[in-house]
């Protein structure tokens, strides 16, 4: 059975930010995990950082919708992984 989607919280699924289009040099930001990549003058990659929130990491392993949001969250991870790739 397919629940609609204004049955889930407004962050369900967006553990991770989005891999397909960012910016060098800003962050881009997920609900729990976020990444940098820097450039040097622009062109060379110089710098790569993540980082989670664990205050945030804490609050989704309390929600019952956990289990679903993180597969659905690591699911669209891979997809932008495999489709990045092409």
């Amino acid at each position: 059975m397919v629940m609609p989607d204004d049955k889930h919280k407004d962050c369900h699924g967006t553990m991770f930010p989005e891999t397909l289009h960012f910016e060098p040099d800003r962050p881009m930001r997920g609900k729990v995990f976020r990444f940098q990549l820097s450039r040097a003058g622009g062109t060379f990659r110089s710098d790569r950082k993540i980082a989670a929130d664990m205050a945030a990491w804490d609050e989704c392993r309390e929600c019952a919708e956990f289990d679903a949001c993180y597969k659905l969250s690591m699911g669209k991870l891979a997809l932008e992984a495999a489709i990045s790739e092409k």
